[in-house]
């Protein structure tokens, strides 16, 4: 899976990109992760990427022709162009069956935005598949990205040490409910004691107690999964 970040602050994804899962996983060649600096694509001397907005109005606005051609040739570098995500508030809202579907791809190319937003034109002329976090505001699409690579990287086969471990997260499976409570030693800490059934060893008592206790969490935090 690769993915491409067009963004205006590449240096962010250092961190993210070096430690832990993905950074093995990238080093195993599963991942693929390649930044590209929007201001590269300007033809000033001070790579200007915003402006004013026409109209009026607080703060900048995200210039159209260095992020378009920024995207347009980033993706004809390769023979796949790739599925272009515009990452706004304005999107559908991220979710695990939109993740499943964003793993379906080779190649996807992750256009982060910042300021104000984006110079509409770039909306009408690129037609990215728009998807938003949820119903808050970040500063930027940074984070938001780090959240798709993330989310779609577990998907991948290999990049988790159990294959399964992804099966049984919340909001995935058939049923999409959230996952069953975990617990680990010691057996009892604090007069709290780990469930019986968990230490008999009868898988199928186990598996049976671990859908109820999903089924029930869903249904006193998340009822509308159950709808």
């Amino acid at each position: 899976m690769r993915f491409d970040v067009l963004t205006l602050f590449p240096e962010i994804f250092a961190g993210f990109t070096g430690q832990s899962l993905l950074a093995k996983a990238i080093e195993r060649g599963l991942i693929d992760v390649r930044l590209h600096n929007i201001r590269d694509w300007t033809d000033d001397k001070h790579h200007t990427v915003d402006d004013r907005p026409f109209g009026g109005g607080p703060g900048m606005v995200l210039k159209v022709e260095p992020v378009v051609e920024c995207v347009e040739e980033v993706r004809r570098r390769d023979d796949d162009p790739g599925h272009l995500v515009m990452l706004t508030p304005q999107g559908r809202t991220l979710n695990q069956a939109i993740v499943e579907e964003l793993a379906g791809h080779r190649r996807i190319a992750l256009l982060c935005g910042r300021y104000e937003g984006f110079d509409e034109r770039i909306r009408v002329l690129l037609e990215p598949d728009e998807i938003s976090m949820g119903d808050f505001i970040l500063n930027g699409g940074e984070v938001a990205a780090m959240a798709v690579i993330e989310s779609v990287s577990r998907l991948i086969p290999g990049v988790l040490g159990d294959e399964d471990s992804s099966v049984s997260d919340s909001f995935s499976g058939p049923e999409r409910l959230l996952e069953f409570a975990q617990y680990t030693r010691p057996r009892e800490y604090r007069g709290l004691e780990v469930p019986p059934v968990l230490l008999g060893g009868d898988h199928q008592a186990i598996a049976r107690w671990r859908k109820e206790d999903s089924r029930q969490r869903t249904r006193c935090r998340r009822d509308d999964l159950l709808k």
